[in-house]
């Protein structure tokens, strides 16, 4: 489906999507549903809001033109509900959950995160939520009604098959890093095997969202003498992103909570094998692929052990590469993602002219 000329939407979003030192699964999420939009024909004026900036949202909800039809970031939405609230019968407001707050770390107390999500989703037409996992919290906690939740999960790029590593065993780790994310996991697995050669490990990803948790992180490796083979690289932008994926023979995901698994699913469209917890939206990325192996979170030991296997047994390491090459035909693509977001902007801005006319 495809937007008329007219058809506009204000995209309130962190000031940080465009950010490449504070890249998030999130804000690609955003880029890519924004662009693809507007490839559909969608005008989309982005609104940027700075983190903790209440009175920002506020100002900026209140100067839209009445009637506006605007698609909010949930992490925005649920940190300010009574801004929400106070919009919801002048604006036609769509709230996109990139995940559920109230069981995601750094949110507070959970009970009044249970009720600032709830309220803030109370104040939508319709929510649209990246995962089946997402929406069925979401139902399961009553912070939102079934029939006003639409999934659209998020896509991957076309790319080639990754090459793999040409010597030894490359594993590669990607996201944000912090405590949610699980990279300390990783690093007391390896560290019990130090005394395995051959495999070497690349952390990427932004260390400025939780500052302290990459120190220690540092600290952590620097402690096993693990600083030759377990690298800190930051966030890889485009090119070198793409080339980290080529070479590597495994990808971890040891998440303590995820929505849905950005990397998981990015890592099998290139044919790359995935070891990655059992935890919120994971499993949906990995899709039932036979190239996935599902630990249990927070388990260092359970890592290890299979960490250990894949760097001993060649035997193992082929019969998932060539099931990961096998999963390559069910990636998703974003134009999928899009045209299900861009279905909920339209019935919601075809309810209003039902209503104004």
């Amino acid at each position: 489906m495809t937007g008329a000329p007219e058809a506009t939407v204000h995209f309130v979003v962190p000031d940080s999507i465009d950010d490449v030192e504070r890249v998030s699964g999130g804000n690609v999420y955003d880029q890519r549903i924004r662009d693809e939009l507007r490839a559909r024909g969608w005008s989309v004026r982005m609104e940027l809001v700075a983190e903790g900036q209440e009175p920002d949202f506020e100002r900026t909800l209140s100067l839209l033109p009445y009637d506006s039809l605007v698609m909010i970031d949930g992490l925005i939405a649920v940190t300010a509900p009574a801004a929400l609230e106070a919009q919801s019968t002048r604006l036609r407001i769509v709230v996109l959950a990139h995940m559920v707050a109230t069981v995601m770390p750094g949110f507070g107390d959970r009970a009044g995160t249970a009720e600032r999500e709830r309220a803030a989703l109370s104040a939508a037409r319709r929510v649209i939520t990246t995962s089946e996992w997402t929406r069925s919290e979401l139902i399961a906690r009553a912070l939102a009604e079934p029939d006003r939740i639409t999934v659209a999960r998020p896509g991957t790029d076309a790319a080639p098959a990754a090459t793999g590593s040409t010597s030894g065993v490359r594993l590669l780790c990607v996201g944000t890093v912090a405590d949610h994310k699980g990279q300390d996991v990783l690093v007391q697995a390896l560290a019990g095997l130090a005394e395995l050669p051959g495999w070497t490990c690349s952390v990427a990803g932004s260390v400025s969202a939780e500052p302290d948790f990459a120190a220690r992180l540092a600290e952590a490796i620097r402690s096993a003498g693990l600083t030759e083979r377990i690298s800190q690289v930051g966030v890889l932008p485009g090119r070198r992103l793409s080339e980290a994926y080529d070479s590597a023979d495994l990808v971890v995901a040891p998440s303590r909570a995820e929505s849905y698994g950005m990397v998981v699913a990015d890592a099998l469209a290139r044919g790359i094998p995935v070891v990655a917890t059992r935890v919120g939206g994971i499993p949906e990325a990995i899709a039932g692929s036979e190239a996935g192996i599902l630990i249990p979170s927070n388990d260092p030991t359970a890592l290890r052990t299979v960490l250990q296997h894949w760097c001993e047994d060649a035997g193992l390491r082929a019969a998932l590469k060539a099931a990961a090459l096998r999963s390559r035909s069910a990636a998703r693509n974003w134009g999928e993602a899009a045209e299900i977001v861009a279905g909920v902007l339209s019935e919601c801005r075809e309810a209003v002219r039902s209503v104004a006319g």
